[in-house]
């Protein structure tokens, strides 16, 4: 059986419910997450990102919404990641309309910010949803 995308390019993240729309996600950083230049990769950050938030909805008890979509995905990248050290991304979910969920995070290595985003998810159809 084949990995998927998560699993080659991203790896493994742990996450938890920090509070009422709060999560945060964990992820080591590996050797292949690295640019040219031997800092973590802006694509992978971006990734990163991406992943985090829908593991994020996850831990806050929306596993439902693992089949939304990103629809805007916005990255500010305010330092450079290092190899090696975990990051931790703090995801907080904004606000929430009938079709559209709109979210934040940063990411930190050792206490230092390294990056920022947004992002507009559509919301899982119903007719995806479990059945109660």
């Amino acid at each position: 059986m084949r990995g998927t995308f998560l699993d080659s390019a991203i790896g493994t993240s742990y996450s938890r419910s920090d509070a009422a729309g709060k999560a945060t996600v964990m992820l080591e950083s590996l050797p292949s997450h690295a640019n040219r230049l031997g800092a973590l990769h802006g694509g992978f950050l971006a990734g990163f990102a991406d992943h985090a938030y829908f593991a994020a909805l996850a831990a806050m008890g929306r596993p439902e919404q693992a089949a939304a979509v990103t629809v805007d995905l916005g990255m500010q990248y305010c330092g450079s990641g290092k190899v090696g050290p975990a990051l931790r991304a703090e995801i907080e979910l904004l606000r929430e309309t009938g079709r559209l969920m709109f979210l934040r995070l940063t990411i930190s290595q050792e206490g230092n910010l390294i990056a920022a985003s947004t992002a507009t998810l559509r919301k899982a159809p119903e007719s995806s949803k479990p059945q109660k």
